[in-house]
């Protein structure tokens, strides 16, 4: 990280453990995220000044050495909360890694943790969490990293989180929804109109708006966007051109790309895809 506490940066990476786990290190000092989503969960830790975000209904507030919890697909946002700007190390562990540390803390769990707070005072685990990021910056050995990491998860499911069941069955009320969402998600580039979501919703296109609004905390074109760019952000680390994956993700052109992924991601596609190297 540059010494320069008025420059903005962010370098993302990739921990080849777990099927691959992203990082990120960044500082900013005017960057202000839109309100956006992570397939995975957001686990940060504040390494100077403060951060402003909304998640879960509600504006926080994290200082220097609090936790930052984002669950998976929560809708949140981030700007400073101090004229010195913030910087911050966080990692982006998804659903199904922390499945699988819910199943060997829990007999018979099939669900995944829910952090109720989003801002965490706890020494010990911030200290922890700069552990794991220094061994990662040093690269050293896998073997010690991979278990700091493991203790991370495991101490944060303990200390901070509340297990949540998947859930067998959707509630009638909310299939509609769903079925908008997995939609989406599954062609996420598909020029398709309200008109054309809301016949296969089975409601008008105002009451499919206020409802799928209001259970994912994003409209329906907002919600696009978002898929749009986990689409991105595969096709980059795979190499394909910034260019070319505008256009195959559905965007009108490259700097309408740009201009969504720097406000969800705090960097650019270009620059994403360069530092997003494995490590270890």
């Amino acid at each position: 990280m540059a010494n320069d506490r008025t420059s903005e940066k962010a370098d993302f990476g990739t921990l080849d453990v777990l099927d691959g786990l992203e990082f990120v290190r960044a500082q900013y000092l005017k960057q202000n995220f839109a309100r956006h989503v992570h397939e995975g969960y957001t686990i940060g830790v504040i390494d100077r000044g403060a951060q402003r975000f909304f998640r879960t209904g509600d504006n926080h507030v994290a200082g220097e050495d609090s936790l930052i919890l984002v669950n998976a697909d929560d809708v949140h946002t981030g700007e400073s909360a101090s004229s010195g700007g913030w910087a911050y190390r966080a990692f982006y562990p998804r659903p199904e890694q922390f499945a699988e540390v819910c199943k060997d803390l829990f007999r018979d769990s099939n669900g995944v943790p829910y952090f109720p707070e989003a801002v965490v005072n706890d020494p010990f685990m911030a200290g922890q969490l700069r552990l794991l990021f220094s061994h990662m910056d040093s690269g050293g050995s896998k073997l010690l990293t991979e278990t700091i990491l493991y203790a991370v998860m495991t101490g944060l499911v303990l200390r901070h989180s509340r297990t949540r069941q998947t859930p067998k069955e959707v509630p009638p009320a909310q299939r509609a929804l769903y079925l908008v969402k997995d939609f989406i998600d599954s062609q996420p580039a598909m020029d398709i109109s309200l008109r054309e979501l809301s016949g296969l919703a089975g409601l008008s296109p105002y009451h499919l708006v206020r409802q799928f609004k209001k259970q994912f905390g994003l409209a329906p074109h907002g919600y696009q966007i978002q898929a749009r760019l986990k689409l991105a952000k595969n096709m980059l680390k795979l190499g394909h051109k910034p260019a070319q994956v505008a256009v195959e993700c559905g965007f009108h052109d490259q700097s309408h790309f740009s201009l969504h992924f720097k406000r969800a991601l705090g960097t650019t596609p270009g620059r994403y895809q360069q530092q997003s190297k494995i490590l270890l």
